[in-house]
């Protein structure tokens, strides 16, 4: 089971590209197929998020405190450098407030789940950011909310009806991230708690594809005449990808950590947490209606991104270190 899964995961890059086109195509093909597709999005969402949040190690929250420089490292460039980076990019789509917002949602939010497997296939560091993931999905669930209305500003925020939002939060987040806890509590008492474990991440991969596929084929017949500003946001993604590289290896030289750690802190500036946000950008009300599309692309960049990522950063951080050793 173990290699099957394995086997999965090194070929996830082009399983979700192929869910990707097999959603806009079917979508786009069968019309009539958008409001059962929209129907089944919270289920695989939710399904997929309890999958995702298995994975966090709550009971780490410690390891990751104590490790102070890695996760200094990591909170800084996160939550500080970050913003100010996707500050400078969203000035370009400004004047688009779908775009913004989708946008703003996905980048100010670092990832918490795949990023540990990239870095890893880096060579970098990933039981550190297993042990960061708990505090790194706790403080952006905190901030983002401030970094909308900062960037934002409080008027568009206040037309966003928070009924759905709220909702959303609650039954595609809160409660997938409160069982994910139990389960892990449950699986250090009972054998049947560890094999759901084992069944759900087996099923990441799986229910990724599910999701991809129906958010896509649910929204692309409503947003064919918008294809063009999605197209837009393209060029910003790549580059946010770009930057992330020298600002993690500098973030890192100041914070003095090792190779392995360096890798680890540049895919997570990289990395972007696009399935917590995703049912938050669906729960926005018509007009914001292309948010979630706007979210999904992110995903494509980023994972054509990540491709490069793992052939690239290795080479990068191996050059660097032999020129700071001589």
């Amino acid at each position: 089971m173990t290699r099957v899964i394995k086997a999965v995961e090194r070929r996830q890059i082009g399983l979700y590209l192929l869910a990707i086109v097999a959603g806009a195509v079917f979508g786009w093909l069968v019309p009539a197929s958008s409001v059962p597709l929209e129907q089944a999005i919270n289920p695989a969402l939710g399904l997929l998020l309890f999958a995702t949040f298995l994975g966090i190690p709550f009971a780490s929250i410690g390891k990751a405190v104590r490790d102070v420089r890695f996760m200094a490292t990591v909170l800084v460039l996160n939550f500080v450098v970050v913003p100010g980076v996707v500050f400078g990019l969203s000035r370009f789509i400004a004047d688009d407030r779908a775009l913004l917002i989708g946008m703003l949602m996905v980048l100010l939010t670092p990832c918490i789940d795949y990023v540990i497997v990239f870095s890893g296939l880096a060579g970098g560091s990933s039981d550190r950011l297993l042990a960061a993931a708990p505090l790194l999905m706790l403080t952006q669930m905190l901030l983002l909310p401030l970094y909308l209305l900062v960037f934002v500003g409080p008027e568009l925020v206040s037309a966003i009806e928070p009924g759905p939002f709220v909702e959303a939060l609650v039954l595609l987040i809160i409660i997938p991230l409160v069982l994910a806890a139990l389960t892990q509590q449950w699986a250090k008492r009972a054998s049947a708690g560890g094999s759901v474990m084992t069944m759900m991440e087996g099923l990441m991969v799986p229910l990724m594809m599910l999701t991809l596929a129906v958010v896509v084929g649910s929204q692309i017949v409503s947003v064919g005449n918008r294809i063009g500003s999605l197209l837009s946001v393209i060029p910003i993604y790549a580059a946010f990808l770009v930057v992330m590289v020298p600002l993690g290896m500098a973030a890192s030289r100041i914070g003095q950590l090792d190779a392995g750690s360096t890798k680890a802190v540049i895919f997570s500036g990289a990395t972007r947490n696009s399935l917590v946000v995703l049912p938050l950008a669906l729960a926005l009300p018509e007009p914001l209606a292309l948010v979630p599309l706007v979210v999904v692309t992110q995903t494509l960049v980023e994972l054509i991104g990540m491709v490069a990522y793992v052939k690239i950063v290795p080479k990068i951080i191996s050059t660097d270190q032999s020129l700071q050793s001589s």
